[in-house]
């Protein structure tokens, strides 16, 4: 199965919500998702609505699709939680694709080829630099990273860290995503509290998580 060009979603995504108005809301502690995972960032976090975005860039990247099953999977795309918080801000992107509405579920030797493809999409709104990769385990979960330097293309500022994992669950493949502004962010986006398919971790990165390298 080749999944890698679902990915440009995951980028496009984040670029408009670092330029958008936050809601006047904050965003929850924990967001639970019927997927099978949670998420937790601080409350001073601001949830942002990136929904009437993505029917827009699912739109663009389904003329560039190659098939019918791209296509189709473009439009299985889902945005459980996006969420923003400084000045320049950092981005939170939460991302997934239920295996339901993709009509086949995705096995552990795809979990490879699915996350490569996540730098497909950040290299078209970033100039990416010294990239590193890792993988680790949660519970009975394999998730792969990345985590790189990032410019937005066509500018010399603001620089950022992009750090990507993803992992495959029972019900969907999903990804977490942040573009960061300061070391702090990152820490935020790695230090907070997930579950997945009901396994409990304190953090969603450990500190081990680049210690072992992905299979070449």
């Amino acid at each position: 199965m080749s999944i890698r060009w679902y990915f440009p979603l995951l980028a496009l995504c984040g670029a408009p919500l670092m330029a958008q108005a936050p809601a006047s809301a904050p965003a929850p502690q924990t967001h639970s998702d019927e997927l099978g995972f949670s998420y937790s960032l601080p409350s001073d976090w601001e949830i942002v609505d990136a929904l009437p975005t993505l029917p827009t860039l699912q739109q663009q990247e389904a003329k560039s699709a190659t098939g019918e099953e791209q296509k189709k999977s473009i439009g299985c795309v889902k945005i459980p939680l996006t969420a923003r918080h400084g000045t320049p801000p950092s981005v939170v992107v939460v991302m997934a694709m239920p295996f339901d509405c993709f009509g086949q579920a995705m096995t552990e030797k795809d979990l490879p080829g699915f996350a490569a493809g996540a730098t497909v999409g950040v290299k078209q709104t970033f100039e990416v630099s010294d990239a590193v990769f890792g993988t680790f385990q949660m519970g009975s979960h394999n998730l792969w990273i990345e985590r790189a330097k990032g410019i937005p293309r066509g500018r010399t500022e603001p620089k950022f860290m992009i750090e990507i994992a993803c992992a495959l669950l029972k019900k969907a493949a999903v990804c977490w995503m942040v573009i960061a502004a300061d070391d702090g962010a990152l820490q935020t986006f790695e230090h907070g509290a997930v579950s997945l398919d009901g396994e409990t971790a304190p953090t969603l990165v450990p500190a081990t998580a680049f210690d072992k390298k992905p299979a070449q």
